[in-house]
């Protein structure tokens, strides 16, 4: 090693409490700088400012560095958590502007590091149907006389939905301060508001059942065509026996005369159902998983976006079908806490 580069490696080491007291007291001894350097191979320079750092304090151990004077007062601080707090859809840029305007001029990082240290955090807003008082009230009913149900029960349902499926991807995303594992400030969204195909499948604790597109308007006819050609396949498929329960929303083709008909004539039970209630339906973690899933794919048209869409569906794993269903009864639970309302699932 060169004699340039020990001397680099001697000025940036970090020397510890033992030889520090070691150059105090050869210092005491009567050694000079020079002698208590070279005997310990610690540059001149360092050893003056251990002595000099002594005889000031009398002691070697590291003092506490000063505190950084805060950039903004505690008025605009806790103005800062204030606004942030009443209006989470605030940008960072507008919180910077305020600021300005009350004299106090900082990055954002500054500001966006004082959030963060009150529990404020940018998260993305989730996107929930909006949801009328009528909507909470049947909602919170439903968690509130199936909370005892037992894990077998929730183990023999057989969980529907439909959802639209981007080729792009292309849904906006909005920020939102916010507490950490909180589903405050949500962007009411309305069901089936545009996307390039419509799918329907199911899924229970066993693992999922059989998807299809659904070409065209969906028509309580169509409906039940699906529900004749995959519901009891799917059933057997994932060994759910024949007094399975079967879930389904609200939608009327779902609800029609017709179509409850085919289940008596079928002897399915049809789970009693919440409107405007996707907080309640685990397949709705499923469809999230499997937007993101057959994004990465990356399909290049429809005919690939239906494909990639059942392979990713099928390559659900059992496992987590299964968790889902076991974590129930929080879900319930938490739907209880919110009175009826939107919730983290």
């Amino acid at each position: 090693m060169s004699v340039k580069s020990t001397e680099s490696s001697m000025k940036n080491k970090e020397h510890t409490r033992q030889d520090r007291d070691t150059v105090v007291k050869k210092f005491k001894a009567g050694f000079g700088y020079k002698k208590i350097s070279q005997a310990l191979n610690i540059q001149r320079s360092t050893v003056q400012a251990i002595i000099l750092k002594w005889k000031e304090y009398q002691t070697t151990a590291n003092l506490p560095r000063p505190v950084r004077p805060s950039k903004l007062s505690a008025h605009t601080r806790r103005r800062l958590i204030r606004d942030a707090a009443k209006r989470p859809m605030i940008t960072l840029d507008e919180l910077q502007r305020s600021t300005a305007e009350v004299g106090d001029s900082v990055h954002r990082t500054t500001i966006s590091r004082i959030l963060h240290k009150s529990g404020l955090y940018g998260r993305v807003a989730r996107r929930k149907p909006f949801l009328k008082d009528i909507h909470k009230k049947c909602s919170l009913k439903f968690a509130t006389s199936h909370l005892g149900d037992t894990p077998n029960m929730w183990k023999k349902v057989l969980w529907s939905d439909e959802t639209k499926i981007e080729l792009f991807g292309n849904n906006a995303k909005r920020y939102v301060w916010r507490k950490s594992n909180t589903a405050e400030h949500t962007i009411p969204t309305v069901k089936h508001g545009g996307g390039s195909i419509m799918v329907w499948a199911c899924f229970s604790s066993a693992g999922t059942g059989k998807m299809v597109k659904i070409n065209g308007k969906m028509v309580g006819a169509k409906y039940r065509t699906i529900l004749e050609e995959n519901l009891m396949e799917s059933a057997k498929d994932l060994r759910l026996g024949r007094r399975f329960v079967f879930q389904q929303d609200n939608d009327p083709k779902h609800k029609a005369k017709s179509t409850m008909e085919w289940f008596k004539n079928k002897h399915i039970q049809v789970l009693e159902w919440p409107s405007q209630s996707p907080d309640l339906n685990p397949i709705e973690n499923l469809w999230k998983e499997l937007k993101t899933a057959v994004h990465k794919c990356s399909p290049s048209n429809l005919t690939e976006l239906e494909l990639f869409c059942k392979e990713e569906w099928e390559k659900m794993s059992v496992s987590r079908c299964a968790k889902l269903i076991e974590i129930y009864p929080k879900r319930l639970t938490a739907v209880i806490a919110a009175k009826g309302g939107a919730t983290k699932y």
